[in-house]
């Protein structure tokens, strides 16, 4: 998997481990879905205002999240990622996280920003995979899939 890694943001100080992280996770999710090594995702890491920005342009909400996912690919199932030429990259789309929400939610959960992170971007990455939780069912197979995923990369609750 290709995974371009961005800092736009300059709020909150990040370490070198928190691209490690976002890195792991994806290669995890990469194992996990039997995804291409031509498949690529972009994460940007970005503060409140630019997030808010974001969600109000794009989802109409006039506030700041932790992440958004704009998938490029809204064709397939969820998990299912289906493209024409297995030989060129294939664009899965962009995940955005708040770093100044990530520090916020990491604080509140009492656990690391780079777990925070690490959670955020799997759950991104599973929206670009065609995963939701707008039901109960939905909600709980996301969760399990993120548990699982974040286990997998050594970032426990603790």
């Amino acid at each position: 998997m290709i995974i371009q890694v961005g800092n736009q943001q300059n709020k909150v100080a990040t370490t070198k481990e928190v691209e490690t992280i976002i890195n792991l996770v994806l290669e995890q999710a990469a194992k996990e879905f039997s995804l291409n090594d031509n498949e690529e995702v972009s994460v940007t890491l970005v503060d409140d205002d630019e997030i808010r920005q974001l969600n109000k342009e794009y989802r109409g909400l006039d506030s700041a999240t932790d992440v958004l996912s704009f998938a490029l690919d809204e064709e397939g199932q969820a998990g299912e990622i289906p493209f024409a030429n297995a030989s060129e990259v294939h664009l899965l789309g962009d995940i955005i996280i708040s770093v100044e929400r990530a520090s916020e939610q990491a604080g509140d959960f009492g656990h690391s920003l780079e777990r925070e992170i690490g959670f955020l971007t799997i759950h991104g990455m599973l929206h670009l995979l065609g995963y939701d939780h707008n039901e109960t069912e939905e909600t709980k197979e996301m969760r399990e899939l993120e548990e699982k995923i974040l286990q997998a990369s050594g970032l426990t609750r603790d």
